[in-house]
């Protein structure tokens, strides 16, 4: 199997499983908190997994700053999706946010200059019709 495709898979399902963790999390504790919580774990446990791997621990200011900026992102995201699931579906919230790819694809073209295909502009089209279908 391609590597990349197994992270995919992996990244599939931890996602999945964090959505729905972070769901019932939300409805116990606040929202934010669980937020708090959940993203304290993954960086303790990212940190671990940085400690006991071959990582380099070589970074450049560019690295940093767009690192902490993803970390910002992630942390607008993170307590989006938790207040999202505590006032509506789990499977919208979800399926909503699973379409941050769209995002991803804009900004591709719009700032790295990634040229604009037929199959992605087919593909953002579908992945709009499947929204609907999904949360219809």
């Amino acid at each position: 199997m391609n590597t990349a495709v197994l992270f995919g898979v992996g990244t599939m399902l931890a996602w999945g499983f964090w959505i729905v963790l972070g769901d019932v999390a939300s409805n116990a504790i606040d929202p934010k908190m669980a937020a708090f919580v959940s993203y304290l774990t993954a960086a303790v446990v990212t940190g671990l997994y940085v400690a006991v791997s071959d990582a380099s621990l070589a970074v450049s200011s560019r690295g940093l700053v767009y690192a902490a900026a993803a970390g910002v992102a992630a942390a607008v995201g993170v307590v989006s999706t938790f207040i999202g699931v505590t006032v509506g579906s789990t499977a919208i919230v979800s399926t909503i946010g699973g379409m941050y790819f769209v995002t991803a694809a804009v900004i591709s073209v719009a700032v790295l200059g990634e040229p604009v295909t037929l199959s992605k502009v087919a593909g953002i089209g579908l992945a709009l019709v499947a929204i609907v279908v999904i949360n219809a």
